[in-house]
This record gives structure tokens, C-alpha cells and sequence, in this order.
């Protein structure tokens, strides 16, 4: 079943488990905590460490804990191969690493402006969640499960309400040490990057 899925979602598997077993059981966090995402005025802070601009992509290869990366594993494994077989292996990379720095500077906007973070920010999750804006537009009506009511749904309904609820939760500040906006701007970043690749296919007059 994994020599079926296509390279790109392969590849982001098998790096995102490497760097986790890495990062929790072999290196120090020392050598790996630079690549987290950490806040515009972090530097001089006790226990912070100062923002780099590589971070805007190094972050989305480091998670928390087993059931952080399972659950961005698990849905990349669910909804990236139907998208990187529609876009295509390099219009997934393209894709993919758009969403993730989209879902970084929302990430920083809103640590620097509205809610101070007091750490930095970890995980795919920004990358997931343009994967999934994408496999709802692009099949809206398989049906699909928003966990933990267990009612089918068609996949724009579930990409919807995944949405809304992001939105609620990052407002109303519950569900803390995730980042909320985070997932949003992977989202927002995602649907911006669909619609100028749809401009640009478009005929003109």
C-alpha cells in the first residue's frame, strides 16, 4: 500500500516520522528547536529563541508528540494522494509548501499583533489543511466524516464546518497550544493559490 502512494505524499511521510524519531529520541533539542517557528519578538525573551526566516518552512517538519503526527500523518495519508494525483508531483510540492508559509506568516501576524505566543509553533497541520481545502473543492461530493460525530458528509460541508470551527476556536481561545489561525492561513493560502492557477488556465478574450 505505501509503493502505491504518489512521491510527493510518500516523501512527506517517510520525512516527517524520520525527523520526529530524530528530534524526540536522538538529538538534542538544542540542535532542532531553531527549526520551530518562534515569534517576530522573541528574541531576548527567557526560554525564547529569536525568529528566523527559514523557520517559515522548517517548522512544518517538526511535531510535538505521536498523536501530532499521527493525526497530520494520518490525514495526509487520507486526502494527499487523490490531490497530488490531480495536481500533479510538482504542483503538489508548489502547492504544498505555499500553504505551509501561508499558515507561517498568519501564524506570525497573529502571535505579533493580536495574540502573543508563548512558544514557538510546530507541525504540518498548515500544509494539511490547504491539502484538504483542495480535495473538498475538487470532490465536494464524496462523502466523508467529521470525527467524533460520526455523520457522512459531503466533502465541502466537512471542509466547511472544519473551517468554521478552526475560525470559533482560534477566536474563543479554547483548545490552547494549537494553532488555530495557523490552519486557517494554510487554507486561505491554499484557495488563493487554486484560483490564480484557474486565472491563468482560463481563457482569454
Amino acid at each position: 500500500m505505501f509503493r502505491n502512494l504518489p512521491p510527493a505524499v510518500r516523501a512527506l511521510l517517510i520525512v516527517n516520522v524520520v525527523v520526529f524519531v530524530l528530534t524526540q529520541y536522538v538529538l538534542d533539542e538544542n540542535l532542532w528547536a531553531p527549526l520551530a517557528l518562534w515569534p517576530l519578538h522573541s528574541a531576548g525573551v527567557v526560554g525564547m529563541l529569536p525568529f528566523e526566516p527559514w523557520q517559515l518552512l522548517t517548522y512544518a517538519f517538526l511535531h510535538a508528540n505521536f498523536l501530532h503526527i499521527f493525526t497530520n500523518m494520518f490525514a495526509l495519508w487520507m486526502f494527499g494522494p487523490d490531490t497530488e494525483r490531480l495536481l500533479g508531483t510538482r504542483r503538489f510540492w508548489i502547492y504544498y509548501l505555499v500553504c505551509v508559509l501561508a499558515a507561517a506568516l498568519t501564524q506570525t501576524w497573529v502571535t505579533a499583533e493580536w495574540w502573543p505566543a508563548s512558544g514557538p509553533t510546530v507541525g504540518a497541520s498548515g500544509g494539511i489543511f490547504g491539502v484538504l481545502l483542495c480535495y473538498g473543492m475538487a470532490y465536494p461530493y464524496r462523502k466523508l466524516i467529521l470525527l467524533p460525530v460520526p455523520i457522512p458528509m459531503p466533502a465541502w460541508l466537512f471542509v466547511t464546518l472544519y473551517g468554521v470551527l478552526e475560525l470559533l476556536l482560534g477566536i474563543f481561545g479554547t483548545g490552547q497550544g494549537v494553532a488555530h489561525f495557523a490552519h486557517l492561513g494554510g487554507m486561505a493560502g491554499g484557495y488563493l493559490l487554486i484560483r490564480y492557477w484557474r486565472a491563468r488556465r482560463a481563457p482569454r478574450p
